[in-house]
């Protein structure tokens, strides 16, 4: 018997690419906006230190110091804040892709095994027949 051959392996192995370029691009994604929230969690560190060291503080140029520092790190936050709902929306589309990449695949594969099975079991079949006519054979050449 021959051996399997799956006519569509062309399609699915370039629908099989696509979908490794999604989940490259998805991880890119995802990336930049656990970078942005890294970003977004030391600039929450910085303002909660700096809350804690302006306790007690008398000296007038350094509360003054201490705020206008707060006060670039609020508007950092800002800037990352707006970052981050841009990189939400890259991911978003993204995973979109994605998941139309794993609707196309999906079933392709699912035929491709159908077909294997059915291939199985003609392959099995046929191996039983050669298997019965040599018992055949044999039975009767030794009578």
């Amino acid at each position: 018997m021959k051996k399997f051959s799956y006519e569509l392996q062309d399609v699915l192995d370039y629908r099989n690419f696509q979908q490794d370029q999604a989940e490259a691009e998805l991880s890119k994604a995802l990336a930049v906006e656990n970078e942005i929230n890294e970003s977004l969690a030391l600039i929450a560190q910085r303002m909660v230190s700096l809350k804690q060291e302006s306790k007690g503080l008398t000296d007038f140029n350094l509360i003054s110091n201490q705020y206008n520092f707060v006060k670039v790190l609020e508007a950092q936050k800002e800037e990352y804040l707006k970052r981050l709902a841009e990189a939400k929306l890259v991911t978003d589309e993204k995973r979109a892709a994605l998941q139309e990449c794993i609707k196309k695949t999906t079933p392709l594969e699912k035929l491709k095994e159908k077909q294997f099975d059915e291939y199985r079991q003609t392959a099995l079949k046929e191996e039983n027949n050669n298997l019965e006519e040599l018992s055949t054979i044999k039975n009767n050449f030794q009578n």
